[in-house]
């Protein structure tokens, strides 16, 4: 199949600029980048011409952009008529699961239903939760969907979302934290603590607690991250000795901390996250998957 990198060469060409194509694919701008970097490199050519007004193609990089894109049409056409020849057998839905992604919840509910459909078949494929914009961009393409938490303005408009359930909003600490023995935590008990928060702007209930702590509760200091989680945010957690808003499905992600219900009104919703414009097999799954949680929901 087609390089990926083509992908983020044909977002930057569009986008005309490393900033704009970041955003888009889900990935910092450092890192789109060095893929530019490394595409010329490996093939000896200078695709692009790099100037304060943003980005522009070379006459190499414009006869690479034509080709590309029917590279990668191509590539999805062989791929989709490879599924369409295996679907007289079965179909395989590809589950990209995380120590942040954990498709546990979501087993459970298709085995209840799996044997009234033996033609689907899951692959469960693992990915790292060093970058999340990352692995929400391989929706669609190395994966079909992803079970886990959703609550992201910016996500909302690329990815489509069908609810499970709710996590719990929890506080992660190091086990030998003086709070590390409560059974649940309140506002009051963090005066005087530093509370990792993701930035503003990204998730309408983490923006919901940065608000009602700056406004009744000033006496704890609010530590931002980024507004999509890594395993480096609970390895800052684990080592700075500080607290961190977490969820209650995230309690095995780091083994040095301990993950406590935080007393708030608020939850996190969790569910299915699949692409846009899923491929036939899996519009089809998700189909399935919704009846039955339906059905669930009115008994």
């Amino acid at each position: 199949m087609y390089n990926p990198v083509l992908t983020t060469f044909l977002e930057v060409a569009d986008s005309g600029s490393f900033l704009k194509a970041s955003e888009k694919l889900y990935l910092s701008p450092t890192a789109v980048m060095k893929q530019m970097n490394q595409l010329e490199q490996h093939l000896g050519l200078s695709l692009l011409t790099r100037t304060n007004h943003g980005i522009q193609l070379t006459d190499a990089g414009k006869s690479l952009y034509r080709d590309a894109k029917i590279l990668i049409q191509y590539s999805q056409e062989s791929i989709d008529r490879a599924y369409q020849a295996q679907k007289t057998l079965h179909a395989i839905i590809r589950v990209g699961t995380s120590a942040l992604y954990p498709c546990n919840r979501f087993m459970d509910l298709w085995n209840s239903v799996s044997g009234q459909h033996p033609q689907f078949k899951l692959k469960i494929i693992p990915f790292t939760d060093t970058s999340t914009r990352t692995a929400f961009a391989n929706i669609g393409k190395q994966y079909d969907l992803i079970v886990g938490p959703h609550n992201s303005i910016h996500t909302a408009k690329f990815l489509n979302f069908f609810e499970l359930g709710q996590y719990r909003l929890c506080l992660a600490m190091p086990k030998s934290h003086p709070l590390s023995g409560r059974k649940s935590i309140s506002y009051e008990d963090l005066h005087g603590e530093r509370l990792f928060l993701q930035m503003r702007g990204n998730s309408p209930v983490n923006d919901q607690i940065r608000s009602d702590i700056e406004k009744e509760h000033p006496q704890i200091t609010i530590v931002d991250v980024p507004q999509h989680y890594d395993l480096e945010v609970f390895n800052r957690c684990a080592e700075e000795g500080n607290l961190l808003l977490s969820l209650d499905a995230w309690r095995e992600v780091h083994p040095s901390l301990v993950t406590i219900p935080l007393q708030v009104d608020y939850a996190i919703p969790y569910g299915i996250l699949s692409s846009s414009e899923p491929n036939c097999e899996t519009a089809e799954f998700l189909k399935i998957v919704r009846a039955f949680k339906n059905r669930s929901r009115s008994l």
